[in-house]
């Protein structure tokens, strides 16, 4: 049974389902993934390579996974982590606690009016966050317009294996296995239903890319990860 809900109710859903499950969203995570999301989150911030003293930002941050991983190559430079989703925000106030001084902060906002200037970063990073919005091309060109000139995004999402078998054992996990897990250690199966269900109905890697295109950015590529589970895609602001 779907609990996709529809576009006009989408955003204040994803805003309760991911406050419900903050608490545990990072253990979950970690779980769900056998603890390869941070091995993805690496490498996206290796596609865009901060520059030292340069200004960094993680859309849909969530509980800031990414946001240490920024500080590690911006150091003295500034790293921000937008989410409309004040709870997830709070989960993940320790980890800035972690990063010792240097300039790092949470701000709250929306995807599709992010609320800072034209050209103001050098990278920008965003993961597993495009599936929940109501609209993908305003965030891309939202994230296009506060790039700065020769800045870079990458985005990591889910896809879906080519292989016919990859494909049908993943499926059967992502939406089979995992809403029991998040049954058992989050206590909210129906968030977890929903993630795999949004999975089915995002974009294809090709279609994402061309998308990426259309909002403005440039020399556009993606690569497949895990099987082809999860891809990244790469823009550069021209």
């Amino acid at each position: 049974m779907s609990v996709l809900p529809a576009l006009d109710e989408k955003a204040e859903y994803v805003e309760r389902m991911f406050s419900r499950i903050a608490p545990g969203y990072d253990r979950m995570n970690r779980v769900m993934t056998f603890g390869l999301d941070q091995r993805w989150r690496r490498r996206v911030v290796e596609q865009v390579a901060p520059p030292v003293g340069g200004r960094a930002l993680d859309v849909g941050t969530g509980t800031g996974d990414f946001l240490l991983e920024l500080a590690a190559w911006t150091r003295e430079g500034l790293v921000v982590g937008v989410d409309f989703t004040v709870p997830m925000m709070a989960a993940g106030r320790g980890k800035l606690a972690h990063l010792e001084g240097r300039r790092a902060a949470f701000v709250g906002g929306d995807a599709l009016r992010l609320p800072f200037p034209d050209n103001t970063f050098d990278a920008i990073t965003t993961g597993f966050v495009l599936r929940n919005v109501t609209d993908i091309p305003q965030a891309l060109r939202e994230m296009y317009r506060v790039a700065r000139p020769g800045g870079v995004m990458a985005c990591l999402e889910v896809a879906r294996p080519k292989h016919a078998l990859v494909r049908l054992g993943h499926r059967l996990y992502f939406e089979g296995v995992v809403p029991w897990i998040g049954q058992i250690i989050g206590g909210d199966r129906r968030a977890y239903t929903y993630l795999p269900q949004s999975a089915r109905a995002f974009p294809s890697p090709e279609r994402l890319a061309t998308m990426m295109g259309e909002a403005g950015w440039r020399h556009v590529t993606y690569r497949l990860l895990s099987l082809g589970a999860v891809a990244i895609h790469v823009g550069a602001k021209i």
